[in-house]
């Protein structure tokens, strides 16, 4: 079991998430935007911070960005729907264990979850 950050403005495709991660046994918190997220990973420790790319308040990049050099050890996973946004993330490569394409499906995010996890 990990406990995981889940930062993802849209309601739905949060508590989808959310029940998805905790079905496989997961520790969810979830928050709404990219300053909520940074509140949360002060407040507590997390092992996988999953977020959107694109949020309200501060963006999924810039979380990566901001969290990366003040949590190292924190694994980060990015979504997103939009291609371009998939290409900022993925110059983020040393940062990021990926970037999981939405729409996804229940087994999608859970394989992804667990590959980032896994990595070492």
């Amino acid at each position: 079991m990990a406990r995981i950050l889940v930062a993802e403005d849209e309601d739905s495709v949060r508590a989808f998430v959310a029940r998805a991660l905790a079905a496989a046994g997961h520790d969810v918190t979830t928050v709404a935007d990219g300053g909520a997220a940074l509140e949360a990973i002060a407040a507590d420790s997390y092992d996988l911070l999953l977020t959107d790319i694109v949020m309200p308040v501060m963006d999924g990049i810039a979380l990566a960005l901001k969290v990366s050099a003040e949590v190292p050890d924190l694994k980060i996973l990015l979504m997103s729907g939009y291609a371009a946004e998939r290409q900022r993330a993925h110059n983020l490569d040393a940062l990021i264990a990926d970037v999981v394409v939405k729409p996804f499906t229940l087994r999608e995010i859970t394989a992804a979850v667990d590959a980032a996890l896994n990595d070492k």
